[in-house]
């Protein structure tokens, strides 16, 4: 008998309250999904490298992130760029979970790799709907960009 594989998020969002409620939101759409959190692009790349604080037993990736854009140090088209330029990282799904509804963001985003892009909305309920529409990305046997 195998075993099932749990879906392993990483959350990148330098907001404390929008992390929760994405967190809420996820718990509802992936409810056995592993979900790290980290607060900035700096802690992102660390997680992703498995720099300290973040070593891991496993050296295996997140199946998916889901970035914020604007954050403080390094933002989330620098991680977008980074992600996708790494041979260990780069079919990892990538999910834009950002604030942004500009063009210019949604374009730059598209151009480094993003497989998905969602603008927070103001509810819980709509974002429940919006990680519904893309949450084959999560899971562990979906192909990445790549492949």
């Amino acid at each position: 008998m195998t075993a099932l594989l749990r879906s392993r998020i990483l959350l990148v969002d330098d907001d404390p309250a929008g992390a929760e409620l994405t967190l809420a939101a996820l718990s509802a759409v992936e409810p056995d999904a592993d979900v790290d959190v980290v607060a900035d692009g700096e802690e992102a790349l660390d997680y992703l490298a498995g720099r300290c604080p973040f070593e891991r037993a496993d050296d295996e990736p997140p199946h998916a992130v889901l970035l914020d854009l604007k954050m403080p140090k390094i933002d989330g088209h620098e991680v977008l760029r980074e992600i996708r330029a790494d041979p260990r990282l780069c079919r990892m799904r990538v999910v834009v979970l950002t604030s942004s509804d500009q063009e210019r963001d949604r374009e730059l985003s598209r151009t480094l790799g993003s497989d998905h892009y969602l603008v927070k909305p103001p509810t819980i309920a709509a974002l429940i709907e919006q990680l519904k529409g893309c949450s084959h990305l999560f899971s562990p046997t979906t192909p990445g960009p790549l492949g």
